[in-house]
């Protein structure tokens, strides 16, 4: 039964946390918890009764489901590595050899590497009790961060079913990137699912809200994600009035506190939203908490081959955010490592 409350207790708190705010990595943390607790318990409650029960049957299907599932772990071990260096290789065909649009491939091949690192130190090196404790730290803070992408994936799924309602006075729209001074599709997808949403509120209410567009000029820009963006928007019949320009932000937090003064300038109360593509959603509302804006968020879709690099990085991104927990709990395992590391010297 310890399964069962554990369960219960993870998923009440991830219910008191969604319902207060959804914009929390700890949101996914306990639900994963949760799940993960309700799943054992599953898996505890369907051996005790194969155990109890007198039919030959049950018993041989529940067995046989156990070394099935055992059996299936390697298929999608592997499985895994292949997906991840075969979308580096479609990235690479489809977009560019940027170093972000490779990181697929390379945490397939960084598990392929880890995998023959076992297979080798067990037949060749043999029982080195240093290198195994080496080889396990790695896998440890493997785990750790594996954990962390699972809750992050969970945060990021729950959080698409974010429906505001129709009574937005700004929709931000954040920058993605600019090819010289045209609207690159993935912008194009953000823009779409704003002027989607200005037209649905204005059909159900009759509300206009004003478009507050953000992104300054990257290097490698003509001009500004905020002109350009506000170009595409009028060529698709959007009033130049009901357009806001914020064309300084370089970054995502920058987007929100930006986009933030540019409305407090105008109203002192009032409702927005901002539009970002669905990979991006997330982190997105991170951003928008810590810049003390009260805003959700809507996601535009993503081609299905760009998901894996775009999940990577966002990951990545949300680490960062979080680097000093982090680097305390790797370092907490380092520290642990370094013992047994000494009392195997001694």
């Amino acid at each position: 039964m310890f399964f069962a409350y554990a369960a219960i207790f993870f998923l009440l708190i991830f219910l008191v946390l969604y319902v207060w705010d959804r914009r929390r990595i700890s949101n996914g943390i306990f639900l994963t918890l949760g799940l993960f607790s309700g799943l054992l318990f599953i898996l505890y409650w369907a051996f005790a009764a194969t155990a109890s029960s007198r039919s030959d049957i049950l018993q041989v299907l529940v067995t046989g489901l156990l070394i099935l599932l055992v059996l299936l772990i390697p298929f999608f071990f592997f499985g895994i590595i292949i997906g991840l260096i075969m979308n580096g290789r479609t990235m690479m065909r489809k977009e560019s050899r940027r170093l972000a649009n490779l990181l697929p491939m390379f945490l397939g091949i960084l598990f392929l590497g880890l995998f023959i690192w076992g297979i080798a130190q067990g037949l060749v090196i043999g029982g080195s009790p240093i290198l195994w404790l080496c080889y396990f730290f790695v896998l440890l803070v493997i785990s750790y961060f594996t954990f962390f992408f699972v809750t992050f994936l969970v945060s990021t799924f729950i959080y698409q079913y974010n429906f505001p309602r129709y009574h937005q006075d700004f929709i931000i729209v954040l920058g993605s990137g600019l090819i010289g001074d045209k609207v690159p599709p993935l912008l194009a997808s953000r823009l779409d699912k704003a002027m989607d949403f200005y037209y649905k509120q204005e059909k159900k209410t009759g509300k206009k809200a004003s478009f507050v567009v953000s992104g300054g000029k990257g290097a490698d820009e003509l001009i500004s994600e905020a002109s350009a963006m506000r170009k595409y928007l009028v060529s698709k019949g959007i009033p130049e009035a009901y357009i806001l320009m914020e064309d300084k932000s370089i970054n995502t937090l920058q987007n929100m506190k930006f986009s933030k003064e540019k409305m407090d300038t105008i109203m002192d109360s009032y409702r927005s939203i901002f539009v970002t593509n669905n990979f991006h959603l997330f982190r997105a509302s991170l951003y928008a908490r810590k810049a003390g804006l009260k805003s959700q968020g809507i996601g535009s879709k993503t081609a299905l081959y760009y998901m894996p690099s775009a999940l990577i990085r966002e990951f990545i991104g949300i680490v960062m955010m979080y680097k000093f927990v982090h680097l305390f709990i790797v370092g907490f395992l380092f520290f642990v490592f370094a013992v047994l590391v000494f009392m195997q010297l001694l």
